[in-house]
């Protein structure tokens, strides 16, 4: 008895450290990375927090004891955050003619490097393109490649950076383009550009955005050590700390758009983030929290499901279908597809 006492005893000392790191975790969002740029990488293991509070909770459940209160307590906060990491079930709204489709993804430059050992990527990408039709495709990572056939989309934008090697993103609509333009960060690579669209009589605003990238492998769990860490873990608070200026500069931007808006691209960032909460605000609806299930996984991180990708869409814009096709390896991401309906208004 004596032995099982002190193992109660370890482990809810494990459960209130947990719980303190989960509540900060909470509070993070709410705190401009710059101020605390170490902290902010916490927030990439709020999903491991929360998952382990959930073990504690059924751990004292299952002995009967009080101190399943306490991971209960931080549970019941955290519904919100636990709705963005995954979602337990599906939508799918019946189709109406005045539905459109968007498709958001970051092609890598079509492996123009050869990161990954294949030699049809493009043809891959231009086949999922031609099989989904989206009637808007935005393209982050984007470089020109005669293989790659965007020839159905009578208007696009494309806005393109380099030498012989051009990078940039583009923009291809099924309809009619009447504005376009560029949010450039300072002293970055990375940007943002937007076109209004004219559909029917309705003019829409679509964001398509790169933010500033955290340059981290996707094996880098392989030859881990303590330096390596350290330097994994300053380069991530660095990359916070300026995704929180770009964020602030878009916030800015389309805060100044009267049009209904929607804003997708490659954030580089968690939902659970200050970028995250800056960016989508409360006009905003994420499009896999309203349509989307299971975690929503759209890089190709081993043995953890990262979202860093996202389509929001103004309040006013029905999400009636979304789904990341995390099985179409072409990239070090994954395409994401939302169906939606600026017909429908939301009812005051």
């Amino acid at each position: 008895m004596r032995k099982q006492s002190w193992l109660s005893k370890i482990m809810f000392f494990l459960n209130i450290v947990l719980a303190v790191l989960t509540f900060l975790a909470y509070t993070l969002p709410f705190l401009t990375p710059k101020a605390f740029p170490i902290l902010s990488v916490l927030t990439l293991g709020l999903p491991l927090f929360l998952f382990f509070n959930f073990f504690f909770f059924v751990y004292w459940l299952l002995q009967l004891k009080r101190y399943m209160l306490l991971s209960g307590l931080v549970l019941l906060l955290g519904i919100t955050f636990i709705n963005r990491f995954y979602k337990f079930s599906e939508t799918n709204l019946p189709k109406e003619e005045t539905d459109f489709t968007l498709m958001s993804y970051n092609v890598r430059l079509f492996n123009l490097y050869e990161w990954l050992p294949k030699d049809d990527v493009p043809n891959q990408i231009s086949e999922l393109i031609d099989e989904k039709n989206p009637d808007i495709l935005c393209l982050q990572e984007f470089s020109p490649n005669d293989q790659v056939n965007t020839a159905m989309f009578p208007y696009s934008y494309v806005k393109l950076y380099g030498g012989k090697n051009k990078y940039g993103q583009a923009i291809y609509s099924n309809y009619k383009i009447i504005n376009k333009g560029e949010i450039e960060f300072p002293n970055s690579s990375n940007n943002v550009i937007y076109v209004d669209i004219l559909k029917q009589k309705d003019t829409l605003r679509v964001y398509s955005m790169h933010l500033q990238s955290i340059k981290i492998s996707t094996d880098i769990h392989e030859k881990l050590d303590e330096e390596k860490s350290k330097f994994i873990f300053k380069r991530m608070s660095e990359a916070f700390t300026i995704q929180q200026h770009q964020a602030e500069i878009i916030k800015e931007h389309f805060e100044t758009c009267k049009h209904a808006k929607i804003i997708c691209g490659d954030l580089n960032n968690s939902a659970f983030s200050y970028v995250y909460r800056t960016i989508k605000g409360d006009d905003m609806k994420d499009a896999f929290e309203e349509a989307g299930n299971g975690f929503g996984k759209s890089y190709n991180f081993k043995y953890y499901p990262a979202r860093i990708d996202y389509v929001f869409v103004e309040n006013t814009i029905v999400v009636k279908q979304f789904k990341t096709i995390d099985t179409f390896f072409q990239s070090d991401h994954f395409p994401q597809i939302a169906r939606l309906n600026l017909e429908k208004k939301s009812e005051e």
